[in-house]
């Protein structure tokens, strides 16, 4: 965390300065987050950060960094400075007033007060700053502007200026602040303790100082403090901060509980699974909190332009200052014109507003059970053209169930033993469909020999026999050649001692929501909706035409989806919608990752670069349309923000607007910019 960064191009100044720093591979500075991130080897890392400390104070004294162990709710910035920015500015203004009512020397003596009254820590911040050897900042275009008002007898415009100044930073920074603590609180779902029971006594501890494996205790109306499993109680619990479902989940003793969640009525004892820093709760917030590292294309363009747009502006106001008296102007005209150039020429707006707006829409996001790890997976997700699906788990429920047992010799009886045999050791969803329908445990002593073929089936030596169950590849490996199927389902097919035994059919249910999601996207303009799977082809395409997909793509082994998503790139912007357990390299490939059901998930969070935290896709369709309401505002406020500033250009520029519409622009143009940044909350 950092504290006492005034403004956003001192955080961009600073970050190109840490980036510059021996040892440091990466260094990002987020100024609407408040956060440094480093990145750097582990041995050493201990220096490096010595290192970043002292940049940090020599680029920006006034700055402070502390470890992200540090709780930031105990941080509460510098307001009583600033409080005193703006009684320094009333004093100012007294000053001014005084001055004007008393002619001769006392009166210049009271205005030179007033003056440095109003601004003496801007003049002494331009000062140090051009000594580094950084000319072109806020703090150097208010003293140029105001001094050059002050030489040209304009005293009172010159005190004023500052006044303004210093009262528009104060109020732009307690938007920024209520902004921070919006967004802080809509994401904070972080648990104040926890109720430790030790030795039949419960006491309240920190949720950091509680060990795996230790029992806790939440009353109704608590936050779960920390994952854990459920020893005794039976209770509702409230998990819309995780999922965004307002629907309340019931638990007993066996279930577990996610840290975040709020229990509504009985009271629980619960086992503790992870320590405080692994825990869900934990993660998420991590989460969120470094998504500010990710910088969008709009965010990166604003900040190169704002290196180039005040020095540009100077340029001008040093062109207008000379050349039109060159041709017969009035000198001291065209000055006053050139100095209103300087006073609208800071970029804050721009550079507040477009992160603020990110930081807003990541935030909105996630109280809706949504986690975008960046901006520039934001800026993605608006711009999608196609949608790739994995089938089971993201489009079907993953629950299997045998509808069909036809064996083409023996018994149906013989054909499900054998095929139990065949799936005993196996966690996945069809082999637990396959041990369901079969009822009575399998013994695994009887089985000796496991070999998995990936994406075809496995091999069990089990009383003797060989025993194969898997897919119409697997059978043709050991020469077998099957009759073809129309059944709709995954069939396993069955062999024993190489003799085809027959066949069984398992069928997946679609979720309830998944058609209505398809129909959304389309109408949200992604043209490309395609399932990719290692289903039969008959199966596959009855689902995809169940849900009006464009392109079904089935029978594909693991390392075949890599491949087709690489030849759907390369035009619009593709999405792979996934566990993100079992498709992390595709998840990587695509343009944007998105994994569903991430609760709980260490691989769906590590693997993705967006996390829907249920299991439910219709939230696919509302992160896009977060995103691109999220984009339409960051526009917004750039398009506005140059709007003014170019007009005020010109009306000064005209001899239409001074210093006073100057100031008033700027400090307005940010406040509305900041305001209308927050809506991406919502």
């Amino acid at each position: 965390m950092i504290e006492n960064l005034d403004c956003p191009n001192c955080a961009a100044k600073l970050e190109r300065a840490l980036n510059a720093l021996p040892g440091v591979e990466t260094a990002a500075v987020d100024f609407v987050g408040k956060t440094v991130t480093i990145a750097a080897a582990e041995d050493g890392f201990d220096a490096v950060m010595k290192t970043v400390i002292a940049e940090t104070a020599r680029v920006e004294p006034d700055a402070r960094i502390h470890m992200e162990e540090e709780d930031p709710r105990d941080h509460h910035g510098h307001g009583a400075g600033k409080a005193a920015v703006l009684w320094r500015a009333i004093g100012a203004v007294a000053l001014v007033a005084l001055a004007l009512l008393i002619a001769g020397t006392a009166g210049t003596a009271l205005f030179i007060a007033a003056y440095l009254l109003a601004g003496y820590d801007i003049l002494l911040a331009a000062g140090r700053n051009i000594c580094r050897g950084r000319i072109f900042d806020e703090n150097f275009l208010m003293s140029v502007a105001s001094l050059g008002a002050m030489l040209m007898g304009e005293c009172a415009e010159g005190v004023a200026v500052l006044a303004l100044y210093q009262v528009g930073e104060w109020f732009q920074d307690r938007a920024v602040d209520k902004s921070r603590a919006s967004i802080a609180s809509l994401m904070d779902i972080r648990p104040d303790h926890a109720n430790r029971l030790r030795d039949g006594r419960i006491e309240a501890v920190a949720p950091q100082d509680v060990a795996v494996d230790e029992m806790i205790v939440i009353r109704p109306g608590e936050k779960v403090p920390l994952d854990g499993l459920v020893t005794e109680g039976v209770s509702s619990l409230n998990t819309v901060a995780l999922t965004g479902e307002a629907l309340p989940r019931d638990v007993r003793p066996g279930d577990s509980v996610l840290s975040g969640s709020v229990n509504l009525s009985g009271m629980l004892t619960v086992r503790v699974t992870a320590a405080y820093g692994e825990s869900t709760v934990a993660k998420i917030l991590r989460l969120v909190e470094t998504s500010g590292q990710s910088k969008a294309r709009t965010e990166k363009f604003i900040t190169r332009f704002a290196r180039i747009y005040t020095p540009l502006v100077c340029l001008a106001a040093l062109l207008l200052a000379v050349l039109p008296p060159l041709f017969g102007g009035q000198w001291m005209e065209w000055i006053r014109r050139a100095l209103t150039f300087l006073v609208i020429s800071c970029p804050c707006a721009l550079v507040i507003s477009v992160p603020l707006t990110f930081f807003s829409g990541i935030g909105g996001a996630s109280r809706k059970g949504i986690l975008i790890k960046g901006a520039n997976y934001m800026e993605t997700l608006a711009r999608l053209d196609a949608v790739v699906f994995d089938k089971t788990g993201t489009l079907t429920r993953g629950e299997f169930s045998v509808t069909k047992i036809a064996p083409s010799m023996g018994s149906e009886e013989h054909l499900l033993e054998l095929a139990a045999l065949a799936e005993s050791g196996s966690n996945h969803p069809i082999a637990r469909s396959v041990l369901a329908a079969y009822g009575s445990g399998v013994d695994h002593d009887r089985v000796s020999r496991v070999e998995e073929t990936a994406g075809q089936g496995l091999m069990v030596q089990a009383d003797g026999r060989r025993i194969h169950a898997g897919n119409a590849r697997l059978m043709a490996s050991i020469g077998l050649q099957l009759p073809e199927t129309q059944e709709a389902g995954t069939i396993v097919h069955v062999a024993e001692e190489g003799v085809y035994q027959g066949y069984l059919v398992i069928a997946d249910r679609i979720k309830p929501t998944a058609a209505q999601a398809m129909t959304e996207l389309k109408k949200a303009g992604v043209s490309r909706l395609v399932m990719l799977t290692g289903d039969r082809k008959a199966a596959a395409e009855e689902i995809g035409a169940r849900l009006g997909l464009t392109d079904v793509r089935a029978e594909l082994l693991p390392g075949d989806k890599v491949s087709h998503l690489e030849s759907l790139l390369g035009g619009g912007a593709v999405a792979f919608v996934g566990d993100g357990i079992n498709d992390a390299p595709v998840l990587r490939r695509a343009d944007v990752g998105i994994a569903m059901g991430g609760v709980g998930s260490d691989a769906a969070i590590e693997a993705a670069d967006v996390v829907l935290m249920d299991d439910d896709p219709a939230k696919l369709p509302r992160a896009i349309r977060i995103a691109r309401r999220t984009m339409m505002i960051a526009r917004q406020n750039i398009a506005f923000a140059l709007g003014v500033k170019l007009a005020v250009m010109l009306l000064g520029a005209l001899g239409i607007a001074n210093m006073w519409i100057a100031v008033f622009a700027d400090v307005g143009v940010a406040m509305l910019a900041i305001l209308n940044a927050m809506r991406a909350m919502k």
